[in-house]
C-alpha cells in the first residue's frame, strides 16, 4: 500500500522528465515538419540543427519554459530526497560526510539549473559565447552533482545493505556519469573540428539520456510512499550487526 501524502514527492521527477522529453520531441518534430530548414546560426555545411539552433528561432518560448519546468522540478526532487532522508522515510544519512555530499549535489544541481535556463534565454544567435558558456555550466553542474550523489549512495549502501534500491540507483547514476562524460568529450571535440552534423546528433543524444537520469529520482523517491517505509538508526544498527554475524 502507498501513503498518498508521500506519493506526491515521487511525481516531481516524472514532471521534470516528461516535460524535458516532450520539449525535445516537439522541437525536433517542428524542425522536421518545416523541412529541416538551415537556420542562420548553422554552419554552411551543417545539415542537422542543434537543439540550440531550433530553440533560437520561433520555439524559444517553448525552450525557456521547458528548461525552467524541467530544472525546477528536478531541483525540487533533490530537496525532497534530502528531506525524506532527514525524516527517515528514506535511508537516513548517518554522518556529516553523507550530509555534506547531499548538500554539494544540490548545490551543483542549482548551478546546472542556472546553466540550462540561462542558455535558453541567451540564444546561440544573439549571444553565442554566453550560450556556449552556459551550456558548459549546465552539463558540468549536473554531472558533478551526479558524482556527489553516487558518493553519497555508496556510503549509504554500507549502512543499509538491505536497501537494494540504493545499489541500483548508484549504478544507474554511475552509468549516466560515464556515458555523458564520454559523449560530452566527443561532442566538444567534434564541435571544434567542424564536424557539426556529428556534434548535433550527439547533442540530441546527450539531451535524451538526461531524461533517463531524471527518471532515476523517481526510483529513489518511490519507496518513501510505502506505508511501512520508516528507516531508523536502530534498524541500521541491527542490520549491520546481522551482517557482521
Amino acid at each position: 500500500m502507498f501513503n498518498l501524502k508521500y506519493v506526491f514527492f515521487s511525481i516531481l521527477p516524472l514532471v521534470s522528465a516528461f516535460t524535458w522529453l516532450g520539449m525535445l520531441l516537439a522541437m525536433f518534430i517542428v524542425w522536421h515538419l518545416e523541412g529541416s530548414p538551415h537556420y542562420v546560426s548553422m554552419e554552411p555545411n551543417q545539415r542537422i540543427a542543434y537543439i540550440s539552433d531550433v530553440g533560437a528561432q520561433g520555439l524559444q518560448p517553448l525552450f525557456i519554459a521547458g528548461a525552467c519546468v524541467t530544472t525546477i522540478f528536478l531541483d525540487l526532487s533533490f530537496a525532497a530526497e534530502r528531506w525524506l532522508r532527514h525524516t527517515g522515510r528514506l535511508a537516513k544519512n548517518m554522518g556529516k560526510t553523507e550530509k555534506s555530499l547531499s548538500a554539494l549535489s544540490i548545490l551543483f544541481a542549482v548551478f546546472g539549473t542556472a546553466g540550462l535556463i540561462l542558455l535558453s534565454i541567451f540564444d546561440t544567435v544573439s549571444h553565442p559565447r554566453l550560450h556556449d558558456g552556459f551550456l558548459l555550466l549546465f552539463i558540468a553542474g549536473y554531472v558533478i552533482s551526479a558524482i556527489f550523489i553516487c558518493a553519497e549512495y555508496q556510503r549509504l549502501g554500507r549502512h543499509f545493505r538491505q536497501h537494494r534500491i540504493l545499489r541500483a540507483s548508484f549504478w544507474m547514476k554511475l552509468v549516466f556519469i560515464i556515458v555523458e562524460v564520454l559523449l560530452a568529450a566527443v561532442f566538444i571535440g567534434t564541435s571544434f573540428t567542424s564536424h557539426k552534423n556529428i556534434a548535433a546528433v550527439l547533442e540530441w543524444i546527450i539531451a535524451l539520456i538526461f531524461t533517463f537520469y531524471v527518471l532515476t529520482f523517481f526510483v529513489d523517491l518511490l519507496p518513501a510512499s510505502r506505508n511501512h517505509q520508516k528507516v531508523t538508526n536502530t534498524e541500521m544498527s541491527h542490520t549491520d550487526g546481522a551482517t557482521a554475524v
